[in-house]
Protein backbone atom coordinates (compact mmCIF):
# COMPACT_ATOMS: atom_id res chain seq x y z
CA UNK A 1 0.00 0.00 0.00
CA UNK A 2 1.77 3.22 -1.27
CA UNK A 3 0.77 6.66 0.06
CA UNK A 4 -1.18 7.09 -3.26
CA UNK A 5 -3.58 4.64 -2.11
CA UNK A 6 -3.49 5.15 1.25
CA UNK A 7 -4.94 8.40 0.10
CA UNK A 8 -7.20 6.90 -2.17
CA UNK A 9 -8.53 4.68 0.50
CA UNK A 10 -8.69 7.78 2.65
CA UNK A 11 -11.13 9.55 0.29
CA UNK A 12 -13.23 6.73 -0.27
CA UNK A 13 -13.61 6.19 3.58
CA UNK A 14 -14.58 9.37 4.05
CA UNK A 15 -16.91 9.74 1.34
CA UNK A 16 -18.73 6.88 2.05
CA UNK A 17 -19.44 8.13 5.41
CA UNK A 18 -20.41 11.61 4.45
CA UNK A 19 -21.83 11.07 1.20
CA UNK A 20 -23.60 8.00 1.93
CA UNK A 21 -24.35 6.54 5.50
CA UNK A 22 -24.74 9.91 7.34
CA UNK A 23 -27.51 11.13 4.71
CA UNK A 24 -29.22 7.69 5.00
CA UNK A 25 -29.68 7.97 8.87
CA UNK A 26 -30.10 12.01 8.80
CA UNK A 27 -32.88 11.80 6.24
CA UNK A 28 -34.78 8.82 7.64
CA UNK A 29 -34.45 8.44 11.25
CA UNK A 30 -34.42 11.90 13.00
CA UNK A 31 -37.97 11.98 14.69
CA UNK A 32 -38.81 15.65 14.85
CA UNK A 33 -42.16 14.71 16.64
CA UNK A 34 -41.58 12.72 19.35
CA UNK A 35 -37.81 13.58 19.73
CA UNK A 36 -34.54 10.93 19.38
CA UNK A 37 -34.32 8.51 16.13
CA UNK A 38 -36.40 5.96 14.77
CA UNK A 39 -33.86 3.60 13.71
CA UNK A 40 -36.10 0.43 12.48
CA UNK A 41 -35.79 1.16 8.59
CA UNK A 42 -36.01 -0.97 5.57
CA UNK A 43 -33.84 -0.33 2.83
CA UNK A 44 -35.04 2.78 1.28
CA UNK A 45 -35.42 4.15 4.40
CA UNK A 46 -39.56 3.28 5.81
CA UNK A 47 -39.73 3.00 9.16
CA UNK A 48 -40.73 -0.57 10.22
CA UNK A 49 -41.11 -0.39 13.74
CA UNK A 50 -41.18 3.10 15.75
CA UNK A 51 -40.22 1.79 19.17
CA UNK A 52 -36.78 3.06 20.27
CA UNK A 53 -33.92 1.19 20.94
CA UNK A 54 -31.38 3.48 23.57
CA UNK A 55 -28.43 1.38 22.25
CA UNK A 56 -29.39 3.54 18.99
CA UNK A 57 -30.35 6.78 20.84
CA UNK A 58 -27.41 7.02 22.12
CA UNK A 59 -25.00 5.56 19.24
CA UNK A 60 -26.39 7.81 16.87
CA UNK A 61 -25.89 10.78 19.31
CA UNK A 62 -22.07 9.57 19.75
CA UNK A 63 -21.69 9.72 15.76
CA UNK A 64 -22.82 12.82 15.16
CA UNK A 65 -20.83 14.68 17.84
CA UNK A 66 -17.69 12.35 16.61
CA UNK A 67 -18.14 14.05 12.90
CA UNK A 68 -18.44 16.95 14.46
CA UNK A 69 -15.32 16.98 16.76
CA UNK A 70 -13.15 14.96 13.85
CA UNK A 71 -10.39 17.43 12.11
CA UNK A 72 -10.96 15.52 9.31
CA UNK A 73 -14.24 16.98 8.28
CA UNK A 74 -14.08 20.28 9.82
CA UNK A 75 -15.42 22.09 6.69
CA UNK A 76 -18.25 19.72 6.10
CA UNK A 77 -21.14 21.93 5.13
CA UNK A 78 -23.31 19.99 7.09
CA UNK A 79 -20.97 19.99 10.05
CA UNK A 80 -23.51 22.11 12.48
CA UNK A 81 -26.23 20.37 11.14
CA UNK A 82 -24.58 17.51 13.07
CA UNK A 83 -24.05 19.28 15.79
CA UNK A 84 -27.75 20.11 15.94
CA UNK A 85 -28.95 16.54 16.01
CA UNK A 86 -26.45 15.26 18.53
CA UNK A 87 -28.09 18.08 21.12
CA UNK A 88 -31.50 16.29 19.51
CA UNK A 89 -30.34 13.13 20.40
CA UNK A 90 -28.54 13.80 23.73
CA UNK A 91 -32.22 15.78 24.72
CA UNK A 92 -33.98 13.12 24.26
CA UNK A 93 -31.57 10.73 25.82
CA UNK A 94 -31.96 12.90 29.33
CA UNK A 95 -36.01 12.80 29.25
CA UNK A 96 -36.79 9.64 28.85
CA UNK A 97 -34.19 7.33 28.83
CA UNK A 98 -32.62 7.02 33.00
CA UNK A 99 -35.35 5.38 35.58
CA UNK A 100 -35.61 7.34 37.98
CA UNK A 101 -36.32 4.65 40.49
CA UNK A 102 -32.33 3.60 40.30
CA UNK A 103 -30.61 5.68 38.07
CA UNK A 104 -30.56 2.90 35.31
CA UNK A 105 -31.25 3.34 31.64
CA UNK A 106 -33.56 1.76 29.74
CA UNK A 107 -33.36 -0.53 27.00
CA UNK A 108 -36.68 -0.15 25.20
CA UNK A 109 -38.95 2.62 24.77
CA UNK A 110 -42.45 3.73 22.77
CA UNK A 111 -41.63 6.19 20.11
CA UNK A 112 -43.08 8.90 22.13
CA UNK A 113 -40.20 7.80 24.92
CA UNK A 114 -42.36 5.49 26.93
CA UNK A 115 -40.28 2.74 28.88
CA UNK A 116 -41.16 -1.07 27.86
CA UNK A 117 -38.43 -3.01 29.06
CA UNK A 118 -34.87 -2.39 30.83
CA UNK A 119 -31.89 -5.25 30.46
CA UNK A 120 -30.35 -6.69 33.19
CA UNK A 121 -26.69 -5.36 31.33
CA UNK A 122 -25.58 -1.96 31.12
CA UNK A 123 -24.42 -1.45 28.18
CA UNK A 124 -26.89 1.37 27.17
CA UNK A 125 -25.24 2.87 29.90
CA UNK A 126 -21.68 2.87 28.17
CA UNK A 127 -22.98 4.00 25.14
CA UNK A 128 -24.82 6.73 26.94
CA UNK A 129 -21.21 8.00 28.76
CA UNK A 130 -19.63 8.67 24.78
CA UNK A 131 -22.83 10.06 23.49
CA UNK A 132 -22.31 12.79 26.33
CA UNK A 133 -18.52 13.09 26.47
CA UNK A 134 -18.69 13.82 22.81
CA UNK A 135 -21.05 16.28 23.43
CA UNK A 136 -19.05 17.74 26.18
CA UNK A 137 -15.97 18.04 24.09
CA UNK A 138 -18.12 19.94 21.50
CA UNK A 139 -19.96 22.37 23.61
CA UNK A 140 -17.83 22.58 26.82
CA UNK A 141 -21.22 22.50 28.96
CA UNK A 142 -20.18 20.55 31.81
CA UNK A 143 -23.52 19.06 32.32
CA UNK A 144 -22.55 16.81 29.51
CA UNK A 145 -19.21 15.88 30.79
CA UNK A 146 -20.81 15.08 34.42
CA UNK A 147 -23.64 12.74 32.63
CA UNK A 148 -20.71 11.42 30.42
CA UNK A 149 -18.81 10.21 34.13
CA UNK A 150 -22.17 9.49 35.67
CA UNK A 151 -23.04 6.66 33.10
CA UNK A 152 -19.69 5.37 32.74
CA UNK A 153 -19.87 4.79 36.72
CA UNK A 154 -22.69 3.24 36.69
CA UNK A 155 -21.69 0.86 33.56
CA UNK A 156 -18.79 -0.21 35.46
CA UNK A 157 -19.95 -0.48 39.40
CA UNK A 158 -23.52 -2.97 37.81
CA UNK A 159 -22.74 -6.51 37.89
CA UNK A 160 -23.24 -7.52 33.75
CA UNK A 161 -22.48 -11.18 34.41
CA UNK A 162 -25.60 -13.15 33.81
CA UNK A 163 -26.95 -14.19 37.08
CA UNK A 164 -25.27 -17.94 37.44
CA UNK A 165 -25.70 -20.54 39.88
CA UNK A 166 -22.61 -21.11 42.55
CA UNK A 167 -22.61 -23.97 40.36
CA UNK A 168 -20.91 -22.91 37.07
CA UNK A 169 -20.31 -19.46 36.93
CA UNK A 170 -18.94 -17.60 34.14
CA UNK A 171 -17.69 -14.46 32.40
CA UNK A 172 -17.84 -12.56 28.90
CA UNK A 173 -15.46 -11.17 27.05
CA UNK A 174 -17.75 -8.35 26.02
CA UNK A 175 -17.44 -6.76 29.71
CA UNK A 176 -13.65 -5.99 29.87
CA UNK A 177 -13.92 -5.47 25.60
CA UNK A 178 -16.48 -2.64 25.63
CA UNK A 179 -14.57 -0.99 28.62
CA UNK A 180 -11.41 -0.92 26.78
CA UNK A 181 -13.65 1.38 23.93
CA UNK A 182 -15.32 3.41 26.19
CA UNK A 183 -12.35 4.12 28.58
CA UNK A 184 -11.06 5.34 25.17
CA UNK A 185 -13.34 7.61 24.06
CA UNK A 186 -13.92 9.15 27.73
CA UNK A 187 -9.92 9.80 27.52
CA UNK A 188 -10.50 11.95 25.05
CA UNK A 189 -13.84 13.56 25.04
CA UNK A 190 -13.68 14.25 28.99
CA UNK A 191 -10.37 12.92 30.17
CA UNK A 192 -11.28 10.49 32.29
CA UNK A 193 -9.58 9.69 35.05
CA UNK A 194 -7.52 6.79 36.16
CA UNK A 195 -7.90 6.07 32.68
CA UNK A 196 -5.07 3.95 32.12
CA UNK A 197 -5.42 2.01 35.45
CA UNK A 198 -9.35 1.19 34.18
CA UNK A 199 -7.82 0.34 30.86
CA UNK A 200 -5.11 -2.04 32.10
CA UNK A 201 -7.33 -3.97 34.37
CA UNK A 202 -9.75 -4.91 31.18
CA UNK A 203 -7.09 -5.61 28.97
CA UNK A 204 -5.36 -7.88 31.26
CA UNK A 205 -8.64 -10.48 31.99
CA UNK A 206 -8.93 -10.31 28.34
CA UNK A 207 -5.07 -11.69 27.99
CA UNK A 208 -4.86 -13.89 31.26
CA UNK A 209 -8.08 -15.60 31.09
CA UNK A 210 -10.29 -15.44 27.50
CA UNK A 211 -6.70 -15.40 25.44
CA UNK A 212 -6.00 -19.04 24.96
CA UNK A 213 -2.39 -19.60 23.88
CA UNK A 214 -3.05 -24.18 24.27
CA UNK A 215 -6.12 -23.94 21.78
CA UNK A 216 -5.10 -20.58 19.37
CA UNK A 217 -8.40 -18.64 20.21
CA UNK A 218 -10.22 -15.47 22.35
CA UNK A 219 -12.88 -17.89 24.39
CA UNK A 220 -15.90 -15.87 24.29
CA UNK A 221 -16.64 -16.99 27.90
CA UNK A 222 -14.82 -18.65 30.56
CA UNK A 223 -15.22 -19.97 34.10
CA UNK A 224 -14.55 -17.08 36.54
CA UNK A 225 -10.72 -18.12 37.00
CA UNK A 226 -10.34 -18.53 33.13
CA UNK A 227 -10.57 -22.19 33.57
CA UNK A 228 -11.98 -23.90 29.68
CA UNK A 229 -15.60 -24.78 29.91
CA UNK A 230 -16.36 -27.86 27.89
CA UNK A 231 -20.33 -27.07 26.84
CA UNK A 232 -21.58 -25.29 24.29
CA UNK A 233 -21.13 -21.61 26.29
CA UNK A 234 -17.62 -22.48 27.12
CA UNK A 235 -16.23 -23.67 23.39
CA UNK A 236 -18.26 -20.78 21.43
CA UNK A 237 -16.20 -18.46 19.58
CA UNK A 238 -17.39 -15.09 18.46
CA UNK A 239 -14.78 -13.98 15.97
CA UNK A 240 -16.62 -10.68 15.36
CA UNK A 241 -16.22 -9.42 18.98
CA UNK A 242 -12.51 -10.69 19.00
CA UNK A 243 -11.80 -8.84 15.96
CA UNK A 244 -13.09 -5.70 18.09
CA UNK A 245 -11.02 -6.48 20.89
CA UNK A 246 -7.94 -6.88 18.87
CA UNK A 247 -8.49 -3.24 17.18
CA UNK A 248 -9.10 -1.98 21.13
CA UNK A 249 -5.92 -3.00 21.74
CA UNK A 250 -4.06 -2.17 18.87
CA UNK A 251 -5.70 1.10 19.33
CA UNK A 252 -4.16 1.00 22.76
CA UNK A 253 -0.84 -0.01 21.79
CA UNK A 254 -0.69 2.92 19.22
CA UNK A 255 -1.69 5.22 21.62
CA UNK A 256 1.01 4.29 24.16
CA UNK A 257 3.88 3.33 21.58
CA UNK A 258 3.62 -0.53 23.43
CA UNK A 259 4.98 -2.69 21.48
CA UNK A 260 3.79 -5.59 23.62
CA UNK A 261 0.28 -4.33 23.92
CA UNK A 262 0.83 -4.44 19.73
CA UNK A 263 1.66 -7.87 19.51
CA UNK A 264 -1.22 -9.17 21.99
CA UNK A 265 -3.62 -7.42 19.69
CA UNK A 266 -2.09 -9.04 16.04
CA UNK A 267 -2.35 -12.31 18.25
CA UNK A 268 -5.58 -11.86 18.62
CA UNK A 269 -6.26 -11.05 15.08
CA UNK A 270 -4.53 -13.45 13.59
CA UNK A 271 -6.24 -16.23 15.92
CA UNK A 272 -9.80 -14.73 14.88
CA UNK A 273 -9.17 -14.40 11.36
CA UNK A 274 -7.70 -17.91 11.29
CA UNK A 275 -10.65 -19.10 12.91
CA UNK A 276 -13.52 -17.06 11.50
CA UNK A 277 -12.87 -16.56 7.92
CA UNK A 278 -14.99 -18.42 5.40
CA UNK A 279 -12.77 -19.81 2.57
CA UNK A 280 -15.64 -20.95 0.81
CA UNK A 281 -17.68 -18.22 0.13
CA UNK A 282 -15.79 -15.61 1.87
CA UNK A 283 -16.31 -12.87 4.56
CA UNK A 284 -16.44 -13.97 8.75
CA UNK A 285 -18.54 -16.55 10.06
CA UNK A 286 -20.77 -15.71 13.17
CA UNK A 287 -20.29 -18.10 15.60
CA UNK A 288 -17.69 -21.06 15.52
CA UNK A 289 -16.56 -23.73 18.58
CA UNK A 290 -13.73 -24.02 19.20
CA UNK A 291 -13.51 -28.05 19.15
CA UNK A 292 -14.82 -27.77 15.76
CA UNK A 293 -18.13 -29.17 17.11
CA UNK A 294 -21.34 -28.18 15.92
CA UNK A 295 -22.55 -24.49 17.33
CA UNK A 296 -26.15 -24.43 19.04
CA UNK A 297 -26.79 -21.06 16.98
CA UNK A 298 -28.72 -21.90 13.93
CA UNK A 299 -27.82 -18.24 12.84
CA UNK A 300 -23.74 -19.17 13.38
CA UNK A 301 -23.02 -19.42 9.58
CA UNK A 302 -24.68 -16.08 8.52
CA UNK A 303 -23.16 -12.83 7.57
CA UNK A 304 -23.56 -10.18 9.57
CA UNK A 305 -22.52 -6.67 8.86
CA UNK A 306 -20.72 -5.85 12.00
CA UNK A 307 -17.87 -8.32 12.28
CA UNK A 308 -16.56 -7.35 8.82
CA UNK A 309 -16.55 -3.76 9.61
CA UNK A 310 -14.90 -4.36 13.12
CA UNK A 311 -12.19 -6.95 10.59
CA UNK A 312 -11.90 -4.17 8.08
CA UNK A 313 -10.38 -1.66 10.85
CA UNK A 314 -8.84 -4.03 12.65
CA UNK A 315 -6.61 -5.33 9.41
CA UNK A 316 -5.63 -1.80 8.45
CA UNK A 317 -4.60 -0.86 12.25
CA UNK A 318 -2.78 -3.79 12.12
CA UNK A 319 -1.14 -2.89 8.65
CA UNK A 320 -0.55 0.67 9.97
CA UNK A 321 1.48 -0.46 12.90
CA UNK A 322 3.46 -3.30 11.92
CA UNK A 323 3.75 -2.83 7.88
CA UNK A 324 3.21 -6.75 7.38
CA UNK A 325 1.79 -7.63 4.03
CA UNK A 326 -0.12 -9.90 4.88
CA UNK A 327 -2.78 -7.72 6.93
CA UNK A 328 -2.52 -5.41 3.61
CA UNK A 329 -4.27 -7.78 1.58
CA UNK A 330 -6.33 -9.34 4.56
CA UNK A 331 -7.90 -5.82 4.92
CA UNK A 332 -7.63 -5.68 0.62
CA UNK A 333 -10.06 -8.86 0.87
CA UNK A 334 -12.67 -8.46 3.37
CA UNK A 335 -13.03 -4.53 2.38
CA UNK A 336 -13.82 -5.82 -0.49
CA UNK A 337 -15.95 -8.81 -0.12
CA UNK A 338 -18.07 -6.87 2.32
CA UNK A 339 -18.35 -3.87 -0.14
CA UNK A 340 -19.94 -6.16 -2.56
CA UNK A 341 -22.12 -7.92 -0.09
CA UNK A 342 -23.48 -5.44 1.97
CA UNK A 343 -23.57 -2.42 0.28
CA UNK A 344 -27.03 -1.09 -1.34
CA UNK A 345 -25.79 0.82 -4.20
CA UNK A 346 -29.87 1.63 -4.93
CA UNK A 347 -31.11 3.21 -1.39
CA UNK A 348 -27.68 3.55 0.05
CA UNK A 349 -26.11 2.41 3.52
CA UNK A 350 -25.32 -1.79 4.27
CA UNK A 351 -27.93 -4.34 4.28
CA UNK A 352 -27.21 -6.00 7.95
CA UNK A 353 -28.07 -9.69 7.43
CA UNK A 354 -26.80 -12.00 4.42
CA UNK A 355 -26.88 -15.52 3.93
CA UNK A 356 -23.61 -17.43 3.98
CA UNK A 357 -23.48 -17.70 0.59
CA UNK A 358 -23.13 -13.96 0.84
CA UNK A 359 -27.24 -13.43 -0.61
CA UNK A 360 -29.40 -11.06 1.10
CA UNK A 361 -31.53 -12.37 4.18
CA UNK A 362 -33.36 -9.54 5.24
CA UNK A 363 -33.28 -5.97 3.37
CA UNK A 364 -33.58 -4.60 6.73
CA UNK A 365 -31.12 -1.31 7.42
CA UNK A 366 -31.66 -0.93 11.10
CA UNK A 367 -33.12 -2.68 14.15
CA UNK A 368 -32.83 -2.62 18.16
CA UNK A 369 -29.47 -3.86 17.08
CA UNK A 370 -28.76 -2.56 13.70
CA UNK A 371 -27.87 0.93 13.55
CA UNK A 372 -25.65 4.11 12.58
CA UNK A 373 -22.90 2.74 14.85
CA UNK A 374 -20.76 -0.44 13.63
CA UNK A 375 -20.28 1.11 9.95
CA UNK A 376 -19.44 4.62 10.26
CA UNK A 377 -17.46 3.94 12.97
CA UNK A 378 -15.74 1.92 10.62
CA UNK A 379 -15.44 5.02 8.32
CA UNK A 380 -14.17 7.12 10.72
CA UNK A 381 -11.64 5.27 12.52
CA UNK A 382 -10.63 3.82 8.64
CA UNK A 383 -10.18 7.26 7.61
CA UNK A 384 -8.29 8.62 10.46
CA UNK A 385 -5.75 5.53 9.55
CA UNK A 386 -5.51 6.10 6.36
CA UNK A 387 -5.12 9.51 6.17
CA UNK A 388 -1.93 8.94 8.82
CA UNK A 389 -0.50 6.78 6.09
CA UNK A 390 -1.19 8.56 2.81
CA UNK A 391 0.35 11.16 0.71
CA UNK A 392 -0.93 14.88 1.03
CA UNK A 393 -4.77 14.92 -0.07
CA UNK A 394 -6.24 18.07 -1.68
Amino acid sequence: MTPRDAAALFRSYRDDLLGDALPFWMRHAVDREDGGFTVSLDRDGRVVDTDKAVWQQARFTWLLGEVYNEPLFAGAAERDEWLELALHGADFLEKHCVDPSDGRMWYLLTKEGRPLRKRRYAFTESFAAIAFGELFRATGVARYRDLAQRAFDSFVAHECEPKWTGERPMRSLSIPMITIGTAQELRESIGLERVDERIDAAITVIRDLHVREDMQCVLESVGMDGGFVDTFDGRLLNPGHAIEAAWFVLREARHRDDGELCDLGCKILDWSWARGRDAEHGGLLYFIDARGLPVSEYWHDMKFWWPHNEAIIATLMAFAMTGERRYAEWHAEIHGWAHEKFRDREFGEWFGYLHRTGTISSTLKGNHWKGPFHMPRMQIQCARLAHSMSSPVE
